[in-house]
């Protein structure tokens, strides 16, 4: 559905050039929640404004949808963008304008007849939950229901993707969920390629399919996201998840552990499980089989996309050959076993 193919974007600075994007590819399959996350400044809307070329890389190919958007004329361009619906943060909503009328604008400004309109957006407030509301200004609406305005006004072009550059970011939790609920259900509904730009994790474990990781305008770990919770390769990732997953031990618990490994009385761990796994008695067998003592530190069970996720920190203490012999087993058993050198 959608192809970057080494994208690239340089800007002019006042100390010369900067580059915010450095040879991307990324491919995003039909009817996905496709995540980008990364810390402030890594580059991730810029990369998601060249996807409708409101930034128009300085090096590569988009393709959506099998339009190489970035070798059309500008006639063309435009008309692909009507597939391209894009919600933003602070919602660019026209205070002059109703609920209703604010929805419609971009298809009055298309010269859509006034029933075809009426057609098209009463169905959308409906959707996004704002029937009632159809007739408030935004000065009268709050800051979750104005991004609901912005999602219709979003979906009123009917578009085969909806881009979305930090749509939560401004919103409390409470509201936020309700803003994921409504993207998940739009999904679900009408089959929409999203793409979701955000700098926090739990969104990423709430709503998407897919992630990347962006640092420094590159991609730095891309893939299923039960598979990047389960195996974080890069120290980025690893401090995004920390949001979301306690890798870090309590305080009150870290003297103690280091003292022990120091005194060579067991080897510390990192256990991650997903799926059946979470439900197993895996641990209580290793312990059996092999006669070794696990003290549990620290952990805790979450879901991802209504898949079971486990993370565990483990202090394991016994016989050397048995431990290795453990640790095979329990890979073998598809746990994710990493073995730390000492204490985070």
């Amino acid at each position: 559905m959608i192809e970057l193919r080494h994208i690239s974007q340089r800007f002019a600075g006042p100390s010369g050039w900067v580059d915010a994007l450095h040879d991307i590819n990324l491919s995003i399959p039909a009817g996905q929640i496709f995540g980008i996350i990364g810390r402030s400044g890594a580059g991730k809307s810029t990369l998601v404004r060249t996807i409708n070329l409101l930034a128009r890389p300085s090096a590569g190919e988009v393709v959506v949808d099998g339009k190489p958007l970035t070798a059309l004329p500008a006639q063309q361009l435009r008309e692909a963008r009507r597939e391209i619906g894009m919600v933003f943060q602070h919602f660019n909503l026209l205070n002059s304008r109703t609920v209703f009328e604010n929805v419609a604008l971009p298809l009055e400004l298309a010269g859509m007849k006034r029933a075809e309109i009426e057609a098209t957006v009463l169905p959308l407030l409906e959707l996004v939950g704002l029937t009632a509301l159809k007739d408030r200004y935004p000065a009268r609406i709050s800051g979750g229901q104005k991004q609901r305005v912005g999602i219709a006004r979003a979906l009123a072009s009917r578009p085969k993707v909806l881009l979305s550059d930090e749509a939560t970011s401004a919103l409390d939790p409470e509201t936020t969920r309700s803003i994921l609920d409504l993207l998940k259900r739009i999904n679900r509904e009408l089959g929409l390629t999203i793409v979701l730009i955000t700098h926090q994790m739990e969104v990423i474990k709430d709503v998407c399919d897919r992630v990347a990781v962006l640092d420094a305008g590159r991609v730095v770990e891309e893939g299923e996201v039960v598979d990047v919770f389960l195996k974080p390769r890069h120290a980025v990732t690893r401090a995004l998840l920390g949001d979301v997953i306690a890798h870090e031990l309590p305080s009150a618990v870290k003297a103690r552990v280091a003292a022990q490994i120091e005194a060579g009385e067991g080897q510390l761990l990192r256990l991650a499980f997903a799926g059946g796994g979470v439900d197993r008695p895996i641990l209580s067998e290793t312990i059996r089989r092999y006669e070794l003592d696990f003290n549990i530190l620290h952990g805790q069970v979450d879901e991802i996309q209504g898949r079971a996720f486990g993370s565990l920190a483990v202090l394991a203490d016994g016989e050397p050959r048995q431990l290795k012999a453990a640790l095979h087993f329990l890979r073998e058993q598809g746990v994710v076993v990493e073995e730390l050198s000492h204490v985070q």
